[in-house]
């Protein structure tokens, strides 16, 4: 099986930075698309940014020009470096991947991932 893992979260203040990074491990054979979620208490999961095995790249509108999402392959890692943060960025962060090579759309929706890491804490202070 696919184990991913995500680190670098934690508090920063409000306008501050943090990188996030997912470590995939097991049987990553087959594996295109990966992306970044989160969740904030009360509220449901949302997508942050995906990123496609050619390297193309989509956002979600409340982190578009702010968040930037890459992959290193050989590494075997996923990153999400995270600038200009503010307290609606508190949440819960999830890596996640999807076997399919080719979606409608161009890109997995939530319920394609077929793996999912445990979360990483960010919490922006005002």
């Amino acid at each position: 099986q696919v184990h991913l893992v995500e680190s670098g979260g934690g508090s920063v203040q409000s306008g501050g930075s943090l990188t996030l990074t997912c470590t995939v491990s097991g049987y990553t054979d087959g594996i295109y698309f990966m992306g970044w979620f989160r969740q904030a208490p009360g509220k449901e999961r949302e997508g942050v940014a995906v990123i496609g095995p050619d390297g193309r790249t989509t956002y979600g509108d409340s982190v578009k020009g702010r968040f930037t999402i890459s992959r290193d392959n050989a590494k075997n890692t996923l990153g999400l470096q995270m600038n200009s943060l503010q307290p609606e960025d508190t949440a819960m962060y999830y890596c996640a991947a999807a076997l399919g090579e080719y979606y409608s759309g161009g890109y997995p929706a939530e319920s394609d991932y077929n793996y999912w890491g445990q979360g990483t804490q960010v919490t922006v202070s005002s």
